[in-house]
């Protein structure tokens, strides 16, 4: 419409230019003004007494080539104003998003959308936020469960989001209960609440028709009545988690059926209340079966632990009382992870874990190595072991009544529980077929957020992802990249490209990990935090601090990669992530200062000691390189050209005879002859 519209403004204007000039006189001495020389001198226009034939077509032409270039011009500039508004109203309209699941994934979804201006709509099924990390006495079916004393394994430093840090008197390794007022504090902070709609489940998510157009969903939920209602919106983030389908392989251990005790999986466990006295077998060696095993060993007679692969096992507490996470997980050790094979840190971590106890000797080694699979974090399990508390079983071959039999042959008699502590199974019911591309053993995600095989960036999975490392920071780089990529800011690559890159992740993920239809898929986490925060556009240059904030620099790059580094530049900057980088370690210390302790101080004593050990150790070496000349060692001996023959030098023959007599003192017959011809 606005180019019909200039269009015609044009016309009429030419029309009296045109006009104009055909009814000027021809001037003297052929003097006209532009339109007239451009006309009359290459179109001959007639003169006032022309014929109004001629005059008409002579004045289309003139028009025509007026107007070809005009035309041309304001049509470009009315095409480029169009798209410009078009792309400004793109921008500022309002998009509507449903998030669906409040626990850390969905609270930071939440707070992504916030921050770059959509409007979310979170659907919890239960009647609080926390996901995981809500603790309730009875598994609700369908939810995430956990045990009444579980503590997480992660520092609160590395695990606490990029712009809101965990109070300082808050211990570094947090009871569930601490997390759960955590992110209540966060979600109050940031006034996320007010935008979930609690005791509401998703039935389905689909295309709504007019999605090849629009890219637009509708999303179908059920309140605590029952009454379900319909809804549509621009998109779709899903933060359900992956732990809340249980995995129960009963078919792969014959006899079950005649057990004569009690048998559950661990997302039923709450507490060890009723395995006092009991003789216990848990049946896996992950984290969680490692917890439970340790905590049950207090109460009960006897547990038994079973494992198929063998597990490493890290501990919590590392050098000089740090957290393990906050010692090794830094952006100096993942460089040099880069620069060296991996073999040798598989060596080097195996060295170091055998050197606090030995897994061969615990019967806890694996056949895989230690960075092809994330580690059993636990402090307790080796002292339970050495202590008898736990003995470790190979996988369960059969199970006769009360008698549990083994692959080696051996035998438990009288068990009174079993605890399958092996896993979950992953599922998105309420999503559509067409929007589950399958790679492997894994949901094929494009850098394990969108599904590459949809037409429209819509659709998001947000917290889909494993790593040596809390979820919490993961979750929040790939909301505050989706949510980009959903306002427009960002762009996708083509399918084709996404689809390959995920198998290429699928297959360079199978070579690197261990992978199975439980474990379906892994990630480094410094890898994948800076490779999601490029995209981002928020991942930190250590060569601009190096040049700008040299202090800073350091901090980042030999300190823990903590999310705060993900807050200095770019989009989402937070100005206090630089004093957050700052205190960190204050932090970490502060719950540990229970006791006034006087600082020691290096004693003037202890100086001295020290010097003079240093120059002692110098003193000998030079006194030992002054009496051991160098030019008394014996040199390679020299070839001779002419003759073709070693040509000794006199400090190797004296060598040869010395070995030659004591030689001879010993036995003559046992001498080479070599030493005969040298005598």
């Amino acid at each position: 419409m606005l180019n019909l519209l200039m269009g015609l403004l044009l016309d009429l204007l030419l029309v009296g230019i045109v006009k104009a000039v055909v009814r000027r006189r021809r001037p003297a001495h052929n003097r006209m003004d532009m339109f007239a020389t451009f006309s009359v001198d290459r179109y001959s226009f007639p003169s006032g007494h022309a014929t109004r034939a001629a005059m008409c077509g002579r004045f289309l032409l003139a028009h025509l080539v007026l107007a070809a270039p005009l035309r041309v011009l304001v049509l470009l500039w009315a095409g480029l104003a169009q798209k410009t508004t078009h792309a400004g109203s793109s921008s500022t309209m309002v998009l509507k998003v449903a998030v669906i699941g409040a626990g850390p994934s969905g609270l930071t979804s939440i707070k992504a959308c916030l921050d770059e201006g959509l409007v979310p709509t979170c659907f919890e099924s239960s009647d609080d936020m926390g996901g995981l990390w809500k603790f309730k006495e009875v598994s609700e079916p369908n939810r995430a469960s956990i045990y009444r004393s579980l503590t997480i394994n992660i520092s609160k430093e590395m695990m606490c989001y990029s712009d809101f840090p965990i109070p300082a008197d808050y211990p570094n390794y947090m009871h569930h209960s601490k997390i759960l007022k955590y992110f209540r504090m966060y979600a109050e902070h940031f006034k996320l609440l007010k935008h979930i709609r609690y005791q509401t489940s998703v039935k389905s998510v689909k295309q709504t028709s007019d999605y090849s157009r629009t890219g637009k969903w509708q999303v179908v939920t059920e309140n605590r009545d029952g009454q379900e209602e319909t809804h549509v919106f621009d998109a779709v983030i899903c933060c359900s988690g992956h732990y809340t389908y249980p995995n129960l392989p009963l078919k792969d251990f014959p006899g079950i059926e005649t057990f004569e005790g009690k048998y559950f999986h661990s997302w039923d466990y709450k507490g060890p209340e009723d395995m006092h006295g009991k003789r216990v077998v848990v049946i896996g060696i992950g984290n969680s079966g490692g917890d439970i095993a340790v905590e049950s060993s207090r109460v009960a007679e006897q547990v038994y632990m079973s494992t198929r692969r063998g597990a490493w096992v890290i501990r919590q507490v590392s050098d000089n009382g740090l957290p393990v996470d906050m010692k090794y997980n830094t952006r100096f050790v993942h460089i040099l992870f880069q620069l060296f094979p991996m073999n040798f840190f598989n060596w080097f971590g195996e060295k170091k874990l055998n050197a606090m106890y030995d897994h061969t000797m615990y019967a806890l080694k694996p056949a895989h190595r230690l960075f092809s699979q994330i580690p059993v974090i636990n402090d307790d399990l080796p002292l339970k072991i050495l202590s008898g508390s736990v003995i470790i079983k190979p996988n369960v071959s059969e199970i006769r009544g009360s008698t549990v039999v083994f692959d080696d042959g051996s035998v438990v008699e009288k068990v009174d529980t079993i605890v399958f502590a092996t896993g979950y199974g992953y599922g998105f019911p309420y999503l559509p077929e067409n929007a589950m591309y399958k790679s492997g053993h894994r949901l094929g995600l494009y850098k394990h957020v969108f599904p590459p095989n949809l037409e429209h960036p819509t659709l998001a999975v947000v917290g889909f992802i494993h790593a040596l490392g809390a979820i919490m920071p993961q979750a929040e780089m790939q909301a505050r990249w989706a949510t980009r990529v959903i306002k427009g800011h960002k762009k996708l690559p083509s399918n084709k490209a996404m689809i390959k890159a995920v198998q290429n992740d699928t297959k360079d993920m199978e070579e690197h990990y261990i992978v199975s239809k439980l474990t379906p898929l892994q990630v480094d986490f410094v890898s994948y935090m800076d490779e999601i925060a490029g995209e981002v556009g928020v991942r930190p240059s250590l060569l601009w601090l190096l040049f700008t904030d040299y202090p800073l620099f350091k901090k980042v790059l030999w300190g823990p990669v903590t999310a705060y580094q993900y807050r200095l530049m770019g989009p989402g900057k937070w100005e206090g992530a630089r004093r957050a980088i700052f205190t960190q370690f204050d932090r970490m210390y502060q719950p540990l200062k229970t006791r006034q302790l006087k600082e020691e101080k290096p004693s003037l004593a202890g100086r001295l000691i020290k010097f003079s050990l240093t120059v002692m150790v110098g003193g000998a070496s030079i006194y030992y390189i002054h009496v051991r000349s160098p030019r008394h060692l014996p040199r390679p001996p020299v070839q001779d050209p002419s003759t073709n023959s070693l040509n000794k030098l006199p400090a190797m023959q004296q060598c040869e005879k010395k070995a030659s007599k004591i030689h001879t003192k010993i036995s003559i017959s046992t001498v080479p002859r070599s030493f005969e011809k040298s005598q």
